[in-house]
């Protein structure tokens, strides 16, 4: 069993591939080398193990560490260090008194709890009492420090004020630290050294006293010196406490959820089963590095498939058992690409693309956290508008073509991207075809129709493509028109007319229009003559799309098109009616030299993606279309089509410099057709304020401070304030602070024009279920 069955409908339908590996001799088929990439950072059982919670849309999941929803009360600066070196002073003066005897009855715990013979007139009779009260007098030196350093927040105060500098601060505090301690130490301030070796039976250790003064001040000074190391942050330490330590704040420790019961890279779900062969032979080829993680999501995925369809189990099983990490392979025998720009986890399907602000108005639990896209949102549409330079393509196209190209190889998606020939879209490796409209090299065509044999559906399509921009109901007439020739030339010659053949026909051309008709007289086909008919006495009447119809096909009757758009079975069209399969598909734009003719086919292309997609048969796969440049792409129609793709398991990402781009009628429907919005840093005022009216507004808190003159009655007070507003040269003032409730839009037009820094965009995510996020700062290159 090489594949989970998906695959196999993909080599029956003649799905094409690009040029590869001459073929396998008969029998087994080879296996591929071992993936070179690994997942995240570590090995892939590592990132196989962890945990991977539940979290709000737009969350990278991969080890992350929920927090809690409401934000801990945060203790200003300078109140912190205030209050930390008032308690300090408090420690010396208490441990002053108390290391002097002007605290009374300081020792009566440790007189009642001895025997009474250690004590006379409540002094020590022996060695034995003086270590005792040694001991106690360290024990409550400790106490102190302990009760005062909580009391006054040290270990916070020290993660902020110090540890949040930098490694060099921490160093200096540490090395200051050690320094103390050895002073207070060695100087008997504290008296370990007397409790250490004043009470040694010298007679009995004679013989071991080179041995055992060594070894006393090893264990003295030893824990000193390993308690400032760790102070210094060396040894992956983050601190005093352990907290992670950030710039103005410190946050909790990270705590690592807790495994799962079962270990997810000895393959249970297999084992359960009675697969234990085949689960030990994955085990062992995933702990050598012999999986990666395209191949761990591939086999779950195939895993899956045989639970809904339990007759393939011993196929599965004897796949895995003969060719282990690299069964049920994709048919491009890839298992993984060339090259990743991004970071992926294909565990959940998520791409990371930066992490989110850290700023005050950015709500608590996502302050930092990672920010991804996965087939669960791109489900519902995504629009990004940016000017050029933003980053549209490299920061969001490219690492999400990235992402759904890895999920086509381990079976889960089918993605198609189409931009500018040149554009950074990845390698021509990466992708199982490659389309470079006007460029001789191309070893794929593109079919004009979209794979359909209904003339009609054809009219409709290519008529969207051709003059769907068209004002009024041009449109609708088009599809009209394209019909009335398209359904003749099909029965006449069993095929759709190419495009130097559909713009003799347009352009009425009496010998096409001829030889169209006597060969529909010839084979009887008069309700097609009726359809010619038709369209002559339509070309009379003003109004007629003909000749714009004509005029937008002959951009694509060109000398550089030439050999394209074939339809006589001569070349390797590609048409989107192979969304059923996991494909990996580029479409090159000749946006340079034919930009009219480029934006005519990313029209065409969108709405042949609107339509396949709607009418997949098997939905099990992601299907999703990149356009890098939507401009002057969109209209009423495929705006429909978007809204309906979130039920196909399908969507779309549009890329746009501005919404100018899109007709004015068009925009607000766009903006609410889409359910993810992405406004990148740089867009204009007017573009902000579309999007504003998308995120709405919200209900905020805000505080007002009136500064009011004080006028004292008193010639005392009046006399006060005169000398404090000579010194400080302000008037004695109070302050008067009204807290209000109001409604404010969540980001302003203003503020998406000129507050988003660069590298930064603005974005809100909507799952399929419906989940929606509130808009986010999102450093994309965090």
């Amino acid at each position: 069993m090489d594949t989970d069955g998906t695959h196999d409908a993909a080599r029956r339908a003649r799905v094409p591939r690009p040029a590869g590996p001459p073929p396998a001799p008969a029998g087994r088929p080879p296996v591929p080398p071992p993936p070179t990439h690994r997942p995240g950072a570590g090995p892939t059982v590592d990132w196989i193990r962890t945990a991977r919670p539940a979290a709000a849309p737009g969350i990278w999941r991969y080890g992350h560490v929920p927090r809690s929803s409401d934000e801990p009360e945060r203790t200003p600066d300078r109140a912190l260090a205030t209050g930390a070196l008032i308690s300090f002073l408090a420690c010396v003066l208490v441990w002053s008194l108390l290391d002097n005897g002007y605290i009374p009855y300081w020792d009566l715990l440790l007189k009642l709890f001895t025997p009474r013979d250690w004590w006379e007139f409540g002094r020590p009779v022996d060695h034995r009492g003086n270590a005792a009260l040694e001991f106690y007098r360290l024990l409550l030196t400790g106490l102190l420090l302990y009760g005062f350093g909580r009391l006054g927040s040290w270990p916070l105060a020290f993660d902020r004020l110090v540890a949040a500098r930098g490694p060099g601060a921490r160093a200096v505090a540490a090395g200051a630290l050690a320094l103390t301690g050895f002073l207070l130490v060695s100087t008997k301030t504290l008296t370990i050294e007397d409790l250490a070796f004043s009470h040694l039976p010298y007679d009995l250790l004679r013989e071991y006293v080179a041995v055992v003064v060594p070894l006393l001040y090893t264990v003295i000074y030893l824990p000193l010196l390993w308690w400032c190391v760790r102070v210094a942050g060396w040894k992956g330490w983050k601190g005093w406490t352990g907290r992670k330590v950030v710039a103005g704040t410190s946050e909790p420790p990270s705590l690592a959820p807790d495994a799962p019961a079962e270990d997810p890279a000895r393959w249970p779900g297999l084992r359960a089963a009675g697969l234990g062969e085949a689960a030990d032979v994955l085990t062992a080829e995933t702990a050598a590095g012999r999986v990666n993680d395209v191949d761990y999501a591939r086999l779950r995925r195939a895993w899956r498939s045989v639970e809904a369809d339990p007759a393939r189990l011993p196929a599965f099983a004897e796949a895995v058992r003969t060719q282990g990490g690299a069964a049920c392979l994709h048919p491009s025998r890839h298992r993984d690409l060339p090259v990743r720009a991004a970071r992926h986890d294909l565990a959940t399907g998520q791409v990371r693309l930066g992490a989110v602000d850290g700023g005050d108005r950015t709500p608590y639990p996502r302050r930092g956290t990672g920010f991804a896209l996965d087939p669960e949102v791109l489900g519902t549409s995504l629009l990004a508008v940016g000017p050029s330079g933003a980053g549209k393509t490299r920061r969001l196209v490219r690492p999400v073509a990235e992402s759904l190209a890895l999920q086509a190889l381990a079976g889960q998606a089918a993605v198609v991207v189409v931009g500018a020939a040149g554009a950074p879209l990845g390698p021509d490796e990466s992708y199982d075809v490659v389309v470079k409209i006007a460029d001789p090299a191309s070893v794929y065509d593109l079919d004009l129709y979209g794979g359909t044999t209904d003339p009609d559906e054809a009219a409709a399509l290519l008529a969207e493509g051709l003059a769907a921009d068209a004002p009024g109901d041009t449109g609708r007439r088009a599809a009209t028109a394209l019909a009335q020739l398209l359904g003749p030339f099909r029965v006449a010659h069993g095929r759709f007319p190419g495009v130097p053949e559909l713009r003799e026909l347009l352009d009425g051309g009496p010998a096409a229009r001829a030889g169209l008709r006597a060969a529909l007289e010839a084979g009887g086909h008069h309700g097609m003559l009726r359809e010619l008919d038709a369209r002559d006495r339509q070309e009379q009447a003003p109004g007629d799309p003909g000749p714009l119809l004509a005029d937008r096909i002959a951009l694509l009757d060109r000398p550089a098109f030439a050999g394209f758009f074939d339809t006589a079975g001569t070349g390797r069209p590609f048409s989107l009616r192979s969304l059923e399969h996991p494909l990996r598909v580029r479409v090159d734009l000749p946006e340079r030299g034919h930009a009219a003719a480029s934006r005519l086919l990313a029209r065409l292309l969108l709405a042949q993606f609107t339509a396949g997609a709607a009418a997949r048969a098997d939905r099990s796969l992601f299907a999703c279309l990149l356009l890098d440049d939507a401009a002057h792409t969109l209209t009423a129609e495929t705006v429909r089509g978007i809204q309906h793709l979130r039920s196909a398991h399908a969507g779309v990402l549009l890329s746009l410099r501005t919404l100018d781009d899109v007709p004015e009628e068009l925009r607000t429907p766009l903006l609410g057709a889409v359910g993810c919005r992405v406004a990148f840093s740089g867009v204009t005022t007017w573009d902000g304020k579309r999007f504003a009216e998308a995120w709405g507004t919200e209900w905020v808190e805000t505080r007002d401070v009136t500064h009011r003159t004080v006028y004292a009655d008193q010639p005392l007070t009046r006399m006060v304030n005169s000398f404090r507003k000579l010194v400080t040269g302000k008037a004695v003032t109070t302050d008067a602070v009204t807290v209000r409730q109001v409604e404010r839009e969540r980001w302003s037009a203003s503020e998406l024009a000129h507050q988003v820094p660069p590298g930064h965009a603005v974005a809100s995510l909507t799952t399929v279920r419906g989940e929606r996020t509130t808009p986010l700062l999102v450093d994309l290159d965090g």
